[in-house]
């Protein structure tokens, strides 16, 4: 059954220093590939405008808003003839755009959380950044980038109707193996985030200052000009989308690190972990709940506690086996973790919310 699905988001035209872009172009692509019809509302905000790697899209229709007024008046007509409207997480003025929404789509309304324990931390401590607790309930569906006990959280505590995971995800066109070979021993690819730099300290920092032998580098935007960076750790800020399969394919293995908010509630992938597998590329991860449910330790992914760890892998391992691990991560993406798996996930779910809707 084709749908006509809109999605409000806080970008898909920019991936500068945030996970939303590649997570919506992965997923709606999918949609696109299962014969369904998507529209892409995003606020126009200069400093996305100014590192566009996407302005348009063949899998979707991308539209401009300046503001919630500006949302309404041209685009009002469209929330109300969509069979689903998505709004996501870190929505520019969210409650207001979320009140708009609730007051124009006849068909269902969804909320998808980009950022699920982070948005809880904020609504327990009284932060509506871009949602209001009053709001939750009346979303026909809350998607939630976190699986586990969360889901049980926004239902209960909440009010949410149905609470359902849907994980990030990966489009295996865009994201695969090069061939190229490798320029450095471990590589981060991450925006900077004051809770996930202890544990780049721990995982990357302290093991390149202990290897001067082994060659390392940490890509993304925002890290302060205070850190001091081993002679052996390479930076590069920003990189591209389309430039993420060279980055992770000069690595001879990726490290992953969760943000703590994320690590706390468990089950919660980032999108990064899912690309640097279907990029080929081994992942050594620090340890959450919930991790061992989408990765097998020891054979699809390695969970490092510590340096020593890490420079164990870096040092001792057998070429055989960081291939075999590599390959194996690699098939489980794309056999769960792709664009059109989760396209396909949220197919059933928004057909069930329909039919749970007419029913009511």
């Amino acid at each position: 059954m084709r749908l006509r699905i809109v999605v409000i988001g806080l970008t898909i035209t920019s991936s500068w220093g945030n996970g939303h872009a590649t997570t919506y172009r992965a997923l709606l692509k999918g949609l696109a590939l299962r014969g369904h019809e998507v529209t892409f509302l995003e606020c126009d905000r200069p400093w996305y405008a100014r590192a566009r790697d996407l302005p348009s899209a063949e899998f979707c229709a991308i539209h401009l808003y300046q503001d919630p007024a500006d949302l309404a008046a041209r685009f009002g007509p469209l929330l109300r003839s969509a069979d689903a409207v998505i709004l996501g997480s870190y929505l520019p003025d969210g409650a207001a755009v979320i009140r708009l929404a609730q007051a124009r789509a006849e068909g269902v309304l969804a909320f998808y959380d980009i950022d699920t324990p982070i948005t809880l931390a904020k609504l327990q401590a009284g932060d509506h950044e871009y949602l209001e607790p009053s709001l939750i309930p009346a979303f026909d569906l809350y998607l939630s980038f976190a699986g586990g006990p969360v889901l049980r959280t926004l239902e209960r505590d909440f009010g949410a109707k149905h609470a359902a995971a849907l994980y990030c995800a990966v489009d295996p066109d865009a994201y695969r193996p090069l061939g190229q070979a490798a320029r450095y021993d471990l590589g981060y690819l991450g925006t900077y985030s004051d809770d996930r730099q202890p544990a780049l300290d721990r995982l990357l920092l302290d093991p390149a200052s202990r290897a001067p032998a082994q060659r390392f580098i940490v890509a993304g935007p925002q890290y302060p000009a205070a850190i001091a960076w081993p002679a052996n750790v390479a930076r590069q800020d920003h990189v591209a989308p389309a430039d993420h399969p060279a980055f992770y394919g000069s690595l001879r293995f990726a490290l992953n690190i969760t943000r703590a908010a994320m690590v706390s509630a468990g089950w919660s992938p980032s999108v990064r972990l899912f690309e640097a597998a279907a990029c080929g590329v081994p992942i050594i991860s620090d340890d959450w709940p919930g991790l061992a449910e989408l990765f097998q330790p020891g054979h699809e992914i390695l969970v490092a506690p510590d340096g020593e760890a890490v420079l164990a892998a870096l040092t001792a391992m057998p070429e055989a086996r960081r291939r075999r691990i590599a390959a194996a991560a690699r098939a489980r993406v794309l056999r769960e973790h792709s664009g059109q798996q989760r396209a396909g996930q949220l197919e059933v779910l928004l057909l069930a919310a329909r039919s749970n809707a007419a029913s009511a």
